[in-house]
């Protein structure tokens, strides 16, 4: 997301952390015939962030709200 490397710390996953937080979508797929329509996460993540950047009146006042409740709140 062009961000220097050196502001994150990259730790090790625990065993099965993945897994433990990983949905399992079969029953949602064979009941209802659903299938996912995103499956890769750069390019879903690439559009999650184009969508709120040209949807900014969608949560702008949201987002004022919530700050403005920090701020009063000292946080």
């Amino acid at each position: 997301m062009g961000k220097p490397v050196d502001d994150f710390e990259f730790v090790k996953d625990r065993a099965g952390h993945d897994l433990r937080y990983a949905i399992d979508a079969t029953k949602t797929q064979e009941t209802l015939n659903w299938q996912p329509k995103y499956c890769d996460f750069d390019a879903g993540l690439k559009q999650t962030i184009d969508w709120y950047q040209q949807n900014q009146a969608w949560w702008e006042k949201d987002k004022a709200k919530i700050e403005a409740n920090y701020a009063k709140n000292k946080q």
